[in-house]
């Protein structure tokens, strides 16, 4: 027999999240007008080849820029694996083009507790009750369910 596979993690949006909060987000990223760290992540769709758009929170430590997904593997996460990390963030008129670089598990610790410490409240339910200041181990057991990528300019 093969190796086990885990199933894949991912939690969807509820119709407020998605039809209120994500637009409103999206509309003021825009702008311009970035809400905690957001912009607008736009990748090729792996079906369509259409642009995808889609909000979401931009961490910076130091110099190193990351994208992380609290959902889990959402549609976002399987269009950047599919272009080979190729993706853009955008706010207001400004568009950056990156290539994203996946972590592996043991690297996540460190950025997934500075994402939590910076937006616990807008995204902690995602993560079953692990917060900044849990150990890392306790990190280490929710990593597998939440991508991460670290982001180069292009």
């Amino acid at each position: 027999m093969g190796a086990e596979v885990a199933p894949r993690h991912y939690r969807a949006p509820g119709w407020f999240t998605k039809n209120v909060l994500n637009n409103a987000v999206g509309v003021l990223t825009r702008l311009g007008v970035s809400v905690w760290g957001s912009r607008v992540l736009e990748v090729k769709g792996r079906k369509s080849g259409a642009p995808r758009r889609t909000p979401v929170n931009l961490l910076s430590i130091g110099d190193a820029h990351y994208l992380v997904s609290p959902r889990g593997e959402g549609q976002w996460v399987r269009n950047v694996r599919a272009d080979d990390g190729r993706l853009d963030l955008i706010l207001g008129q400004h568009r950056t083009h990156y290539l994203a670089d996946e972590l592996e598990d043991s690297a996540k610790i460190p950025v997934l507790r500075a994402y939590l410490k910076r937006w616990k409240a807008e995204v902690g339910v995602f993560f079953e009750g692990v917060g900044p200041e849990a150990t890392d181990e306790e990190i280490a057991a929710i990593a597998p369910r939440h991508p991460v990528f670290v982001l180069r300019q292009r």
